[in-house]
Formats: C-alpha cells, sequence, structure tokens
C-alpha cells in the first residue's frame, strides 16, 4: 500500500497496539480460564407435596418447601421437586447439596405481605446493609442449584416505587386506584408511606448503619430485597427456569466461586427501579450461556463492592465467560460498574445480541470508586435501535438513567472538565479493553469513551466493527486508543471527535458523514494521533484542530 503523508506536525508515529487482539483467536478464551466446578446430585428426589405444599395459589407453603430442603440436604442431598401447579410461598432458603427442581408448568409466587420477609443483615449496591430477606436465598452453601422449566415471580409490583411518566394514563389511574399512596407532587406512587418515607430520606444517599434492625422498622418497606440472593456459596447451578418480577435486582450472587448460569430466563418490566437482570458481584471463576434478559435497568452487570467499603474488601469479579445471551431491555446490555471497587479482570463476553437496550456495552464509574478494572475481551456483539450509545465508557456517572424521562438529565453529557483531582485510592481505573466485531444499526452515537483527567481509560482497542448513529466517535481523556477497520456511518457532527487524549490511532477508517470533518482534535493535552481512510487520501480540509492544539501533535494520512 502506498503511504502518501499529508499532514505533519512533529515526530511520526507508527500505528500499533493490535498484537494483542491479533493473538486472541476464536480457539479459546485469552485468558487461563479455571475449570467451572459444576454441582453433581444424588438421584433422591423429595416431593413438597410429601411435606404439606399444596399447589392452589392461595395455601402459603413456606414451612412446606423449608421441610423439604431441610431434610433432603440433612439425608445427604438430591432434588427438591415442585411439580405443576400455582405455589404460594414466603422466603426460600437453600441448603447444602440440594436442587430445587421446579418442573415445566409449575409457578412459584412469592407472597405479596411484607410481613413474610423478616429484616437480614445483608448488602446492597456494594455495601453492608440491613435489607428484607430475599424471596430465594443461601447463604455459606455448597452444591446447589436451581433447574427446570418453572417459573419464579418476585411480586416486584408490590414493592417498588412507580414513576408516573412510565407509566400510560389509563396504568397510571389503575395503579393509582390499587391502594398504595402518592407522593406531594402526585407523580410517585409507593406502596406504602414507610416506602415512600424510606425514599424520601435516603434518596441518593447511603442508610446510615445501625446493629439493630428495629432502628429501620419505620422504613422496612422501602428495603426492597434483591430476588435471589447467594452470598458465599460455592458449586452454583441455575439452568432452565424464568425469573421474573423482582423486588429489586433479580440473580445477586456475591463473594460466590465457580457459578453456572445457563438457559435461564429473566424478565422484569422495564419501568422496574433497581431491576436489574443479573449483578455478579466479587465472583470468581463462572460463566453465563443462553439466556435472556429482559431488565428494568442494567441487564447483564459485573459488581466489586462500593468505594472504601469495596476497597478494603479486595475481592475482584474475575474469570467470567458470558456467550449466547439475548438482551430486550435494559439500562445497558453488558455492564461494568458503577460499583466496582474490588475490582474486575478477565472477562469475556461473546455472541451477545442487545435488542433495544439503552446502552450496548457500558463501561461506569465515578471518582471516590476507585478500583482496576482491566483484561476485559469483547467479540461478536449485535445490536439494534439503541437510544443512546453502542458503546460508552462514562467516568462521571452519576447513578441516573442514561435516557433522560420526563425533567430529568442524562447522566453526564459529553463535556470537557478542566478541573483535575490528586490520584488517590479512590480513582478507578479502567485499561485493557479488546472489542472485535461489535455491531450497531441504530444508536444515538456509536462509541463514547471519557476518562478522568487525572486517569485516563486506557489501552482501548475496538476493530473489524461497524455503526450506524446519528454521532460518530468521542474520545475525552483517553491514552491509546486503537480503533482499526471500523465502518461508521452517521448523520450528525465529525466522523471522529478527540480531546485531551494521546497515542490514538485510528486506521482503516470508513465514514460516511453528511456534516462536520472526518476528524476534529481539540485540547492541549492532545498528542500522537494518526487517521487513516479506506477511501483513500484524507486532505488538510478534512481535518480540524483547535488553536489549543499543542505543535508536536501528529495526525498523518494514508491512501
Amino acid at each position: 500500500m502506498n503511504k502518501r503523508k499529508v499532514i505533519v506536525v512533529g515526530i511520526s508515529l507508527v500505528l500499533c497496539g493490535f498484537n494483542a487482539v491479533a493473538q486472541w483467536t476464536k480457539s479459546g478464551l485469552p485468558f487461563n480460564m479455571p475449570k467451572i466446578n459444576i454441582p453433581v446430585f444424588k438421584p433422591d428426589t423429595f416431593k413438597v407435596e410429601s411435606y404439606g405444599a399444596v399447589g392452589d395459589g392461595l395455601t402459603l407453603n413456606t414451612q412446606a418447601f423449608a421441610k423439604a430442603i431441610g431434610a433432603c440436604s440433612k439425608n445427604g442431598g438430591g432434588v427438591v421437586l415442585v411439580p405443576h401447579g400455582l405455589w404460594l410461598t414466603g422466603p426460600i432458603v437453600l441448603k447444602n447439596n440440594v436442587n430445587l427442581h421446579v418442573a415445566k408448568g409449575a409457578l412459584v409466587l412469592f407472597s405479596s405481605d411484607f410481613n413474610n420477609y423478616p429484616m437480614v443483615w445483608s448488602y446492597y449496591e456494594g455495601l453492608k446493609a440491613w435489607r428484607c430477606q430475599s424471596p430465594i436465598s443461601a447463604r455459606d452453601a455448597g452444591n446447589i442449584a436451581i433447574t427446570g422449566e418453572g417459573v419464579f415471580d418476585g411480586s416486584g409490583d408490590a414493592w417498588r416505587m412507580v414513576k408516573k411518566n412510565k407509566l400510560t394514563a389509563s396504568q397510571w389511574s389503575t395503579l393509582v386506584n390499587s391502594g398504595g399512596v402518592l407522593n406531594k407532587e402526585k407523580n410517585t406512587w409507593y406502596p406504602s408511606e414507610k416506602s415512600m418515607k424510606g425514599n424520601k430520606l435516603y434518596e441518593n444517599t447511603t442508610l446510615p448503619l445501625s446493629p439493630d434492625s428495629l432502628a429501620y422498622a419505620n422504613i422496612k418497606d422501602f428495603l426492597r430485597p434483591v430476588m435471589l440472593s447467594l452470598i458465599e456459596c460455592k458449586n452454583i447451578l441455575l439452568d432452565g427456569p424464568t425469573f421474573q418480577n423482582s423486588p429489586s435486582w433479580c440473580l445477586h450472587p456475591l463473594f460466590c466461586q465457580h457459578l453456572t448460569v445457563r438457559n435461564v430466563n429473566v424478565r422484569n418490566p422495564w419501568y422496574a427501579q433497581n431491576g436489574d437482570g443479573i449483578d455478579i458481584e466479587s465472583c470468581s471463576i463462572g460463566s453465563i450461556d443462553n439466556c435472556t434478559f429482559d431488565a428494568g435497568d442494567d441487564a447483564i452487570c459485573i459488581k466489586s463492592g462500593r468505594n472504601e467499603e469495596g476497597r478494603k474488601r479486595g475481592k475482584p469479579t474475575e474469570y467470567f465467560s458470558i456467550t449466547n445471551c439475548v438482551v430486550f431491555h435494559g439500562h445497558g446490555g453488558f455492564v461494568i460498574g458503577s460499583e466496582m471497587s474490588g475490582g474486575v479482570r478477565n472477562m469475556y463476553v461473546s455472541n451477545c445480541t442487545f435488542l433495544g437496550t439503552d446502552i450496548g456495552l457500558r463501561f461506569k464509574s465515578t471518582r471516590g470508586r476507585g478500583g482496576v478494572v482491566e483484561n476485559i475481551y469483547i467479540s461478536d456483539i449485535s445490536m439494534i435501535n439503541i437510544p443512546a450509545e453502542a458503546v460508552r465508557f462514562d467516568m462521571y456517572y452519576s447513578g441516573m438513567s442514561p435516557i433522560p424521562e420526563g425533567d430529568e438529565k442524562v447522566s453526564n453529557e459529553a463535556g470537557m472538565p478542566a478541573k483535575v483531582f490528586q490520584v488517590d485510592d479512590g480513582t478507578p481505573q479502567f485499561k485493557n479493553f479488546y472489542m472485535r466485531n461489535v455491531y450497531c444499526n441504530g444508536a444515538d452515537q456509536a462509541i463514547f469513551l471519557q476518562g478522568l483527567p487525572e486517569m485516563k481509560i486506557q489501552d482501548i482497542f475496538i476493530e473489524n466493527s461497524a455503526f450506524k448513529a446519528v454521532k460518530g466517535i468521542t474520545c475525552i481523556d483517553g491514552h491509546n486508543v486503537k480503533i482499526k477497520n471500523v465502518s461508521l456511518e452517521i448523520d450528525k457532527g465529525n466522523a471522529a471527535f478527540i480531546h485531551n487524549s494521546k497515542d490514538i490511532a485510528i486506521k482503516q477508517f470508513n465514514a460516511s458523514y453528511k456534516e462536520g470533518k472526518i476528524l476534529k482534535v481539540t485540547g492541549k493535552e492532545s498528542g500522537k494521533i494518526s487517521i487513516s481512510s479506506k477511501k483513500g487520501k484524507i486532505s488538510a480540509a478534512d481535518i480540524e484542530k483547535g488553536k489549543e492544539v499543542v505543535p508536536d501533535i501528529l495526525v498523518e494520512t494514508y491512501e
């Protein structure tokens, strides 16, 4: 290929940095993945009916389920069988060596009576906290499973607040007439006074800790549980069931090892407040395969604790493979953060489809979190109808929805904050992300990358991908970002915009844009930038540089 230098200011730059991507082959995972231990069970079967359970939808079966699970575990384990029927129950607690098998046609409906859910010492959004007991839980258990083609319904509608602007007029009227209370502005419904009081007292803040659960009695209804809580468990299998309508997050493994999730369906209403699909937190060695998610918040989310507490915990989420999943709705399809203070590393995501998620690949944090996220490998992702960004790195995450609703604002505009903070334990680091074969037809923006002035996002590699979006590529406070063989079709603005970023290479770029430039560079910290186009040479008129850009920046083009 003939090379023609069109613009050179300063020293030359060799386009490089793709070696790690080139070495990543389809023959195996890009890191040394430990073998996942999948639980094995005795064939002994314990039918819940034999312990007094009645599948009529009216009888409360809490004690019958507990007796069946207890007997199964005490006798060395086996299968607790829930047959066809409608099984009303309070909380279910799994025990060692138990496979809770919910047969096809079985619906386990968790009670909407809050009195059935006592306060327990647990965790919430990466911090220790009192919560209501989860509908399904296990703590310090080993060799456990939930299998079968049945359904678990968490009666989440009885727990969740709902904003008026998320429902039609008819839906809102029905909800208000069902009971509950409205806030002063009449735009948010709460299931009870306790729920509203708790939200009013602690909205956007952290609950103060007290050793006495009675301190929270007057806001108990506000402390919504996750539907499935697994804490410090080993050798876990979730295979087959549908989990739907959770009070808060749906599936939450915490401090767990050897987790296998496959053939699982997660369904929450799109308006479900905190209605995440699965949140894997401070866990190691596992896989999620052939699952579907329809969530009210982030769908597949990786976490590891929040702020100082998460850093002291020091337990990263690591060694996970996430493959062959479909996400129908969610704030993000695959997400890391924002509670990632213990770190995240060695993640592999492949062959996933996102259908209308607010953001496709979402990586978020903020000052104060700390933690290191590294060695993330993503390939073969297909997306359509993404309201925000197909790929987003956001180090200014504020906890708001990525899609503004009503009078809300977006979580962070594409600004250029000038204030630089001192790097300390609370400074988050995101590095070593490798993405290839990422395709999106329909998004507000193709790629948005924003680090911190004091801690750039770095070593980001994106290749062999294509995006159709309103806006193109933005990189703010990045270092060593390499984009190779990417096709872009956009309607507004510059194809690529770079601000205060160094060692940026856009190679074999195939950009179609209606206005602006193929590249705009601003910021006095920008430097060592190169771009080449598949369409031939790039002229000086195709590139715009801000007046503040220092002379040693390089923009080198090829034909």
